[in-house]
């Protein structure tokens, strides 16, 4: 008798917990995770567009140029 307690305390917290978990509405659903996901994934390509734009019209030109006067012996 007492292990059928046991057995049955243990079952209706098993219970319990499989419906507080079902009723839980707060937390992450899918939609939230894919926007977060597809946000992080747009803004990236922002600011690697915008430093290749940066490095590539900007940085690169001057830096050849000048690594070209650095070693312009003639004058």
């Amino acid at each position: 008798m007492k292990m059928f307690r046991n057995v049955k305390g243990a079952v209706t917290m098993k219970v319990l917990t499989v419906k507080a978990a079902l009723s839980d509405h707060r937390g992450e659903g899918f939609v939230d995770t894919a926007i977060k996901i597809l946000m992080a994934v747009v803004i990236g390509a922002l600011i690697l567009a915008g430093l290749y734009a940066l490095f590539g019209n900007t940085i690169l030109p001057t830096l050849t140029q000048r690594i070209k006067d650095m070693f312009n012996y003639a004058g």
